[in-house]
């Protein structure tokens, strides 16, 4: 079975595989998120609500809860998570390395399920998403 390795950020991800452990990387898939890239106010549906001070006469806006940003890069997690879970299922890779860029490693690691858990053989927390397969290469150890 091959091993896989992903490369992704928040709004792209690329999911490669080698056939042999010391072999070159191959391109299986690739994602795009563009939503991440989109500005808050591009995001939000419509404006700030209004709310009245508790006491007094003073209306201000409402900060929203989340950032719209960070909703849109655990979406993205969330999809690649629950490929990841159906391919694992599939038993369409033996192993697999993670390598993320830093703020998205964790939401990755908050969804993944246990099937998938198990097979990861490294994680690193580097920003290579939209590098070459060479180049990814060269960041995961000679034998996978």
């Amino acid at each position: 079975m091959p091993i896989w390795v992903l490369a992704a950020d928040s709004s792209h991800a690329q999911i490669l595989q080698a056939e042999k452990r010391n072999g070159p990387l191959l391109a299986v898939e690739s994602f795009t998120h563009p939503e991440s890239r989109l500005k808050n106010s591009d995001l939000d549906s419509d404006g700030r609500g209004r709310s009245f001070d508790s006491a007094g006469q003073g209306r201000h806006a409402v900060e929203p809860q989340v950032d719209a940003h960070k909703m849109q890069a655990v979406r993205f997690a969330q999809e690649l998570c629950a490929h990841l879970r159906e391919k694992a299922l599939e038993k369409a890779f033996s192993r697999i390395y993670i390598l993320a860029a830093p703020g998205f490693l964790g939401k990755l690691r908050d969804c993944l399920d246990d099937n998938v858990k198990k097979r990861i053989s490294g994680e690193i927390s580097k920003n290579v998403a939209r590098e070459s397969p060479e180049a990814i290469r060269r960041q995961l150890p000679e034998y996978l």
